[in-house]
């Protein structure tokens, strides 16, 4: 057994590579081979988004406080709000993130696939955001 004391694990900025805006990232775990499932809780301040990007397992948003925004390449933009549970299959391009003027904070939950969680594309354009 594990046990990770809350307040044990340094909050990161999300990176402007694959962010738009302020974003903070607060790491809630990594399990360690053979389980391959990791979660972070993820505020964004108003008008903040991540880049469009991928999944190789797929992946749960959970969403705690505020008011957002997600949209699956294709799709329409959807609001979310604290209570949602956003799936994203396997592969499915897409973005999420704070509305225009509230903050938005969701748990992201995700398994690595050959150690890679993630595939991060291109951002997120204002005309594509504001649709």
């Amino acid at each position: 057994m594990d046990i990770t004391r809350n307040g044990s694990q340094p909050s990161g900025r999300g990176p402007a590579e694959y962010f738009t805006g302020t974003v903070r990232i607060d790491p809630l775990f990594q399990t360690a081979a053979p389980a391959r499932a990791a979660a972070a809780s993820v505020t964004f301040e108003p008008g903040a988004r991540t880049a469009w990007h991928t999944h190789p397992l797929g992946q749960t948003l959970i969403v705690t406080a505020g008011c957002g925004r997600a949209q699956r390449w294709g799709g329409p933009v959807e609001e979310i709000r604290p209570g949602d549970i956003i799936w994203f299959p396997p592969g499915e391009k897409h973005w999420h993130g704070a509305a225009p003027t509230t903050a938005m904070t969701h748990l992201a939950i995700q398994e690595r696939l050959d150690g890679t969680a993630v595939e991060w594309l291109e951002h997120v354009t204002n005309e594509q955001y504001l649709a």
